[in-house]
């Protein structure tokens, strides 16, 4: 397998740096595309953007500005066709904002490669539309197609380094077994001709990553880099991962909200969570099989910070009106002093695309950060962007963000 080694030495101001998507041009990468297209045109603010936050000030990030565009797609489309799309259907986008970014847009779709649909499901494969895409490819072939369009990018723009993120539609659960515990035996498994159900595309994209000694973060619920023997390669090769789910909503709201009833010393009896949203990934959650994925990354925060479990529903429904606008329901039922029962209701309406594709922008910058530093293995102090975190059992977001407040006091200690 290939390696890809360190970045190349060079001092801040001038280094280039990559960021390559896996599922493009859905609607969190074209997000992701606009927001940086806008930052070079000086029509971004920084609202949204957590690396934005005094707290990293004097951290040697990447600027906005020095990001080059990539990725890895199954549709056939471009950055600036998919923005109008979500422009006419969420009225996010205005058309002065896209025609200023026009020419980075279409820049960085020729960057973007032909992915794999290899045990995606049934649901993601029918939204393949692109005739490149290889009838008949092993897992050994598709990772190192995808590991030579890695590193054509990197040289083809004379990058310094590149992180790979996946936002690509949620896979149906991917059972693991002994073979994904230790590397060795993965790996020769792998190599085999007998590897056709031994991981899906989103691994695939992990391991081509992690092999190079690449910074890989895994934004969905897809399995990914989440199994021991990928652990285990990424400290071998020396690259730094983090995962799983990107928390942006309502579970995030549950990781705030949580914590109060528990310090106050309340009983929740039931929380109930009712999502509804359009958008291709609630066309790809409306599958059952794919919806367990979502659903068990959303319902496991409650018991880890109140110390029980109460009972709890948590729903998922495709509405296709709604498009890019989520809206979540949730009722709390708690007990207080006395015995007295009472309720607690919200609802969160957030634009589903709006709100990931920043913490996107945030992972990417602090995962390369943490490359320069030669940090290997998992990035356990990012707990806070996600609703399952790799390495973490802490759900309370308070108390992961206080990991991240530690880890940057670290960082000005030691510099």
């Amino acid at each position: 397998m290939i390696a890809g080694g360190q970045p190349r030495p060079q001092e801040s101001r001038g280094r280039r740096v990559g960021l390559w998507l896996i599922g493009a041009f859905g609607g969190i990468g074209t997000t992701v595309a606009v927001g940086l297209a806008a930052w070079r045109k000086n029509l971004l603010s920084s609202t949204g953007l957590v690396t934005a936050l005094p707290l990293f000030a004097d951290l040697d990030l990447d600027d906005l500005g020095t990001f080059v565009l990539g990725g890895h797609e199954i549709r056939q489309t471009n950055w600036l066709q998919t923005a109008r799309e979500m422009q006419q259907r969420a009225g996010i986008f205005s058309s002065e904002l896209l025609a200023a970014c026009r020419d980075h847009l279409e820049q960085w779709s020729a960057n973007v490669r032909v992915g794999t649909l290899h045990n995606v499901g049934e649901t993601i494969a029918r939204l393949a539309d692109d005739p490149r895409l290889p009838a008949a490819e092993t897992p050994r072939q598709a990772f190192e197609r995808i590991q030579q369009d890695l590193l054509h990018f990197r040289d083809s723009h004379r990058l310094d380094q590149v992180a790979v993120i996946n936002v690509a539609s949620t896979e149906p659960p991917f059972p693991l077994t002994e073979i994904h515990q230790d590397w060795r035996r993965f790996a020769e498994r792998f190599a085999s001709r007998d590897a056709s159900q031994l991981v899906p595309a989103s691994s695939i994209y992990a391991l081509a990553t992690l092999e190079l000694g690449w910074p890989y973060v895994n934004f969905t619920p897809s399995l990914g880099a989440s199994f021991p023997a990928a652990w285990q390669r990424a400290e071998e090769c020396g690259a730094c991962l983090a995962g799983q789910d990107g928390k942006t909503g309502e579970t995030l709201l549950k990781t705030v909200l949580a914590p109060m009833f528990a310090r106050r010393n309340f009983r929740v009896l039931s929380w109930v969570g009712h999502n509804i949203f359009g958008n291709r990934d609630g066309l790809v959650l409306d599958d059952p099989r794919n919806k367990e994925s979502k659903i068990r990354t959303k319902d496991q925060v409650l018991a880890s910070i109140l110390g029980y479990k109460p009972q709890t529903l948590v729903s998922i429904e495709y509405i296709e009106s709604l498009d890019d606008w989520k809206t979540a329901w949730d009722h709390i039922h708690f007990e207080g002093f006395l015995g007295v029962k009472m309720v607690l209701q919200f609802i969160w309406q957030g634009c589903d695309s709006i709100l990931a594709g920043p913490l996107v922008i945030d992972l990417a910058r602090l995962a390369l950060l943490a490359q320069r530093r030669n940090e290997r293995g998992i990035l356990r102090h990012l707990a806070c962007f996600f609703k399952n975190p790799l390495g973490v059992e802490e759900h309370d977001f308070f108390r992961q963000f206080e990991m991240l407040e530690r880890y940057v006091a670290q960082i000005r200690q030691n510099n």
